[in-house]
């Protein structure tokens, strides 16, 4: 039978298997996005090609959602404000966790794109988890929570930046000094317009935003920002993620992000789990695991990389000593933009890179309910050691 008879028939079945798998795993306190992944690989068999075309098309539209989404939340003032306030951490954050990460991958063999790669999913803590378990564990409020979400937002502005680059260079397919500084020049170029547009023309929309807030037709003018900017940013050879991004801070400059994300956040929580299904169904375990040593390692400098990050940029940040030990143990988890990254890879990295997302993942939301605990007991064990050095 031909896909196109069927269509309506899957989607539901999806929609409902969707639904499913992500009540059990927030009944068992984990992330949905890890039941999606593994849906997907459990499932990648008894697709067409044409059933897996539909999925990915709507798992596009999904992604763009959610970084128009994330760029809603940064007008220009709030970048420059956070900016400010953590850059020394989130450069120690790159340095650590994408540089260190892709020493390490390029030391094991792995060729320079592929450990660019590496280094793109190993960067950027789960925003969706760590939030989701800020909010669970009442732990949003506190000093911890408070740097813990400055440097997501600022690993937020990072990655759509961060995937460009690492789009442009897998179009390229070689990676030059003569690509690179193309590919930097086309990201200042874009981003650069869009913050023209923001401030000279969108700022100005305002009244009329706010006056058809309520309108029906408002949906679609937010949603045709997101991907005409989406396209232009494909057309100009870098990430859609990066166009979306840059629409959503756009549309920031008219005051009305809170409404327009009420609008487009029903859009994103269908389409998304999409995404993470189709990369489920990429990841083909037939092929083998590439050198499990390296795999081994990797993920090991992941939980070290984050919890250097969490206890130094949490002092730099003047957060106590117990409150540090907190937001490193909290840092882990990989999501979502490491799977946007990880699907940039060749089918065989795949399967690396989506055991390395689940690892961490698992692991990470362990020691981020362990944090308080395992934060008293080192304090207690300091200060005991301080009192015999005295």
């Amino acid at each position: 039978m031909d896909y196109s008879e069927h269509l309506f028939l899957l989607g539901g079945a999806m929609l409902l298997l969707f639904f499913l798998v992500s009540y059990i795993f927030q009944r068992i306190k984990f992330p949905s996005l890890l039941a999606y992944i593994i849906l997907g690989v459990a499932l990648a068999g008894i697709f067409t090609p044409g059933e897996l075309d539909i999925v990915d098309q709507i798992a596009r539209v999904g992604i763009v959602l959610l970084f128009f989404l994330l760029g809603l939340h940064f007008p220009l003032a709030r970048l420059m404000n956070i900016s400010r306030r953590i850059w020394k951490v989130g450069a120690m954050d790159i340095g650590l966790n994408f540089g260190v990460s892709f020493l390490l991958a390029y030391l094991f063999g792995f060729d320079i794109l592929a450990a660019l790669i590496i280094g793109g999913v190993a960067y950027a803590t789960s925003s969706s988890i760590t939030v989701k378990m800020l909010e669970d564990t009442k732990r949003t409020t506190t000093p911890e929570g408070e740097f813990k979400l400055a440097l997501l937002i600022f690993e937020d502005l990072a990655a759509p930046v961060m995937v460009s680059f690492l789009v442009g260079l897998t179009l390229h397919g070689v990676i030059t000094p003569g690509a690179i500084a193309l590919i930097f020049i086309k990201v200042v170029l874009i981003t650069a317009a869009s913050i023209l547009v923001a401030y000279y023309g969108f700022r100005r929309l305002d009244v009329f935003v706010q006056r058809y807030m309520t309108r029906e037709f408002m949906p679609l003018f937010a949603v045709s920002i997101a991907l005409i900017f989406a396209g232009l940013a494909e057309a100009l050879d870098l990430s859609k993620l990066l166009g979306a991004f840059l629409a959503g801070v756009i549309l920031s400059e008219t005051g009305t992000s809170r409404e327009l994300g009420k609008m487009i956040v029903p859009l994103k929580d269908l389409s998304l789990p999409f995404f993470f299904f189709w990369f489920g169904t990429s990841i083909t375990l037939g092929t083998g695991i590439i050198s499990p040593v390296a795999l081994t390692v990797l993920v090991l400098w992941a939980i070290a990389g984050k919890l250097i990050v969490g206890f130094w940029g949490g002092r730099i940040y003047g957060l106590s000593f117990r409150g540090s030990i907190r937001a490193a143990f909290s840092l882990v988890p990989r999501g979502e933009f490491s799977v946007v990254i990880a699907a940039l890879a060749e089918p065989v990295l795949r399967v690396f890179l989506g055991i390395y997302i689940v690892a961490t993942a698992t692991i990470g939301v362990f020691l981020f309910r362990k944090a308080p605990l395992l934060a008293e007991r080192l304090d207690r064990r300091i200060s005991r050691i301080k009192r015999k050095d005295a």
